[in-house]
């Protein structure tokens, strides 16, 4: 009798929607994230390049360069909250994936595929970029499209061939889920009446701007700017071994040039270049920023990505089209406009020449961009989302 009840509760769990679907009362913290301080109610990022006097616009980045603007603004709470709703399904229109299933933290917070696979089981049209360093980013997607955070989450979201949701969907599943029109309360709410607004928080209603704001909340905790290039620039000689120095000179050398695009310490300057890089086999030429500038000077053109944490990220490229670091870097040396289709002409970058170094300053290449990685402040996931669905990994 004790079973039979059991199965019935359960069976109208799953009948009554996201109000009942609930994994228990979550706790936001109160703590600002690893390499973050309080202030004021704000989490403010510290790290010792925020103490560098010169800024990476100003030069091709020296190795003690200051870093751009981080976004900053919130709060410990609404980056927790922001961290549970990247991962939970719930965001999603089948309420299958979640911004996670692309963006993996065990992946380089890419998703190790060519092209990501949307809602429909369809491709997608271009490889999902890492997120480490987002928050200090001011162009985002490949082609550059668009200037915030909350800007470039409305894509994927409401693409129908990515999580394909409305927000008149999200509205309505996370108001219609107890747990989370509690924890929006908790981030949201007032600072010296958030504990006495805790008890009636079932009452609160969610709006999609909050939406928005957590999520970018959370993503400007993903700081990567520990690894053992960090620690040479900022003087520890023997970080970097001999061959990953020698990988370091080619790199900022004016015969590879790679450093003047892949600007330190956030390795990419974000400008939208012309390098000719070759679709994949059987795909169509991707116009990139061209097609929404609609200047013919920049077709073809996509965002310099930053090379944090490459060596977790591949295949590379906007196609996907690279399936390691040295075909990369195989691809500038063999020469300007080699990849480019006959049918069209491109407006290539100035620094796309033909460099022809050797395969041991290929190698050396490789051997320190490797030195970029570093996850040391990577998130934990979280074991149970406030929807109660299903975590939708991507390992």
């Amino acid at each position: 009798m004790r079973a039979s009840i059991l199965i019935l509760l359960v069976i109208l769990t799953l009948a009554t929607g996201s109000e009942n679907v609930w994994a228990g009362e979550i706790t936001l913290s109160t703590q600002c994230p690893a390499s973050f301080e309080k202030q004021a109610g704000h989490c403010k990022l510290r790290s010792i390049y925020t103490d560098y006097a010169s800024l990476q616009s100003a030069g091709v980045g020296g190795l003690k360069t200051g870093l751009p603007p981080l976004r900053e603004g919130f709060s410990a709470e609404q980056m927790d909250l922001g961290r549970y709703l990247f991962f939970d399904p719930i965001l999603s229109g089948n309420g299958k994936q979640s911004c996670a299933s692309c963006h993996s933290p065990d992946k380089g917070f890419s998703d190790g595929r060519p092209r990501s696979i949307g809602a429909s089981g369809q491709e997608t049209t271009r490889n999902a970029p890492s997120l480490w360093n987002v928050g200090f980013l001011t162009k985002f997607f490949w082609d550059g499209r668009a200037t915030s955070l909350e800007a470039q989450m409305k894509g994927p979201l409401y693409s129908t061939i990515e999580m394909a949701s409305s927000p008149e969907k999200i509205l309505a599943n996370l108001n219609g889920n107890k747990e989370y029109r509690r924890l929006f309360a908790l981030a949201y709410a007032d600072t010296n009446v958030k504990n006495a607004e805790a008890k009636n928080a079932s009452a609160t209603s969610i709006n999609i701007e909050q939406v928005y704001h957590a999520i970018a909340a959370f993503e400007t905790t993903l700081i990567s700017l520990n690894s053992r290039y960090d620690l040479y620039a900022h003087g520890v000689p023997d970080a970097l071994t001999k061959p990953e120095l020698e990988g370091l000179n080619v790199f900022r050398s004016f015969v590879a040039r790679c450093a003047e695009c892949h600007t330190p310490p956030l390795f990419t300057n974000q400008q939208i270049v012309v390098i000719g890089t070759p679709e994949a086999a059987g795909r169509s030429f991707d116009p990139g920023a061209g097609a929404i500038s609609h200047d013919p000077n920049l077709r073809g053109g996509f965002k310099v990505p930053s090379l944090r944490n490459v060596e977790l990220t591949a295949p590379y490229m906007h196609s996907g089209r690279f399936a390691t670091l040295r075909d990369v870097v195989s691809f500038y040396n063999e020469g300007r406009g080699h990849a480019v289709p006959k049918n069209e002409t491109l407006h290539l970058h100035w620094h796309i020449h033909e460099p022809k170094l050797s395969n041991a300053e290929l190698d050396r290449l490789v051997d320190f961009l490797k030195t970029l990685t570093d996850e040391s402040f990577k998130p934990q996931r979280p074991s149970v989302v406030p929807s109660g669905l299903p975590l939708m990994l991507n390992k």
